[in-house]
């Protein structure tokens, strides 16, 4: 029998369209990426970006943080350079919020995490979850990169 083998990137993919549920009700597929890792969140009103990682990655057995903080994924897998990151192995880290935000050094800090989607001129592309409350293709600039690490 044959193995399949599916990217991260390629299951996400699956997931484009899925979104957050306005008010106190919540989408019960991004709730269970929640809990996944944590049993507080009542709804998907949360940041739940790291959520989508972490639970894509535990569906491909892959390392993954179990945090619902973003920039938990700067200390997962291994350190690769911008002009080495490749769709299906790759996640993405910024920064995020206004002012001036700490570096990569500081975890528990405001961050975005998706999976690496390619570069158009200064901005990064992102497949990610809650990119305007949903999962799908975003850019990020450049300029607010803290990290790209490898899974596998």
């Amino acid at each position: 029998m044959k193995k399949l083998e599916t990217s991260a990137y390629e299951l996400a993919q699956r997931f484009v369209g899925i979104k957050g549920v306005p008010g106190t009700t919540a989408n019960p597929q991004i709730l269970s990426m929640l809990r996944l890792d944590e049993s507080w969140p009542e709804d998907d009103s949360v940041p739940w970006c790291s959520a989508f990682v972490n639970y894509v990655a535990w569906l491909l057995r892959l390392p993954r943080s179990k945090s619902l903080l973003a920039r938990s994924w700067l200390t997962i897998g291994e350190v690769v350079s911008l002009n080495e990151a490749e769709p299906g192995l790759d996640v993405v880290i910024f920064k995020r919020g206004k002012g001036i935000q700490p570096g990569p050094k500081v975890i528990n800090a405001p961050g975005h995490v998706g999976f690496y989607a390619g570069v158009e001129g200064s901005q990064i592309l992102v497949l990610g979850g809650n990119q305007a409350d949903s999962v799908s293709i975003s850019p990020y600039a450049k300029s607010v990169l803290l990290g790209v690490r490898r899974l596998a």
